[in-house]
């Protein structure tokens, strides 16, 4: 990845990463934006999911949030428990839904 990255990298994710003492990454750049690039896309393609999950299965969006947020934790996982928290933060984002208590008082 070349030093003239045009994605910007939002705050949120960045503090994901970020040594608040020394107000500096505790993680190589590179590393960070391509786990931002994974986190992206994962809320991106779970909208589809979540909206399915809402009328299909008649679920509230917090239960449907939460469903989201153990699959992401699951055996599998992909994504660390904190990059876990940020996807489903930034899926209700993206669909416009209120945030559980349990995504903000984890901040």
């Amino acid at each position: 990845m070349s030093d003239d990255y045009q994605i910007e990298i939002p705050q949120s994710f960045l503090a994901l990463y970020t040594d608040t003492r020394r107000n500096r990454l505790k993680t190589p750049w590179q590393e960070v934006a391509q786990r931002y690039e994974l986190c992206e896309d994962l809320a991106n393609l779970l909208t589809t999911t979540a909206r399915d999950m809402e009328f299909g299965l008649g679920l509230a969006e917090g239960d449907v949030l939460t469903r989201c947020h153990q699959g992401l934790l699951g055996e599998a996982a992909v994504v660390t428990p904190t990059e876990a928290q940020w996807v489903v933060s930034r899926l209700a984002e993206l669909l416009d839904w209120v945030m559980p208590l349990w995504v903000t008082e984890n901040r």
